[in-house]
């Protein structure tokens, strides 16, 4: 393994420790309260935050933490090193109970992604990843290499989407990019695995809704496994800021269809960009 071996093993049994939590909690059934408008929370989501986060501190006392269901801070962190965490990613999925829900850990460095992990509580999969070294996935006490470089089929994509809140704007998009099969799927973490594992070739979200903390362990594992996250516009994600939002969008895909599927979405960003 490379030389981010503790933070990879830190941030796994994090993740599966705040897992073990959730699964008891789906199993027992929470109540839900909303911090927005169509922004649900539940007892689950608040318990894995706890854990991460103190876990986190304890191992790494001088690191930033941004984390979900704490309170954000109102500029951007100074520390070198920033992890970002989602402790229940697809809480829509928790409460319609379709097994479509992770838990994501991603670490910045200087402002870019560096390492992630992803931790699919209900199928006991997690998926890991250094940025532009390498990703695995452990399964049943098993290490698989992840390979995200090129499509099975290069003329006809097959996306992963949204299974709660799909953009009207990917029909559009499908279109254009000769999408030949979609497959909605909970969580950004599971759909960056989805292509990971050579099941999709690109991963769309074409508004400003996801937060850094939806796509700094989804990049890592992505870019480690050969593949490309970007914005809308083929730019990096950054990091080091205090704009919660990906206000330019989503893309993740297999590294060989990168630049089609940018250059596709150049002539619909006025309508799917902020």
């Amino acid at each position: 393994m490379s030389d981010w071996a503790d933070e990879i093993e830190v941030a796994s049994h994090l993740a599966r420790e705040a897992g073990r939590r959730i699964m008891l909690l789906y199993e027992k059934g929470v109540a839900v309260s909303y911090k927005g408008d169509n922004d649900p929370v539940t007892e689950a989501d608040k318990e894995a935050n706890s854990i991460i986060i103190e876990g986190l501190a304890l191992h790494f006392p001088h690191d930033g933490i941004i984390a979900e269901e704490s309170p954000l801070p109102l500029k951007p962190l100074g520390n070198d090193r920033v992890w970002y965490v989602d402790p229940l990613d697809g809480t829509k999925e928790f409460i319609a109970h379709n097994g479509e829900f992770s838990i994501m850990i991603g670490m910045s460095l200087s402002g870019c992604s560096q390492l992630g992990v992803v931790y699919w509580p209900s199928h006991d999969q997690l998926f890991a990843g250094v940025t532009d070294r390498e990703a695995w996935v452990e399964h049943h006490g098993k290490t698989f290499p992840l390979q995200a470089a090129q499509t099975k089929h290069p003329q006809t994509l097959t996306l992963v989407t949204s299974r709660s809140h799909r953009s009207p704007n990917l029909s559009k998009i499908n279109q254009t990019l000769n999408i030949a099969a979609e497959h909605p799927m909970g969580s950004v973490g599971l759909k960056v695995g989805f292509i990971t594992q050579g099941n999709a070739d690109v991963y769309i979200e074409p508004g400003p809704f996801t937060k850094l903390w939806d796509a700094c362990a989804p990049e890592a594992i992505l870019r480690g496994a050969g593949g490309c996250f970007t914005d809308l516009h083929g730019n990096p994600i950054h990091y080091a800021t205090n704009e919660w939002r990906n206000m330019h969008g989503l893309v993740g895909c297999t590294k060989d269809c990168h630049q089609r599927v940018i250059q596709a979405l150049t002539g619909l960003c006025v309508s799917c960009d902020v």
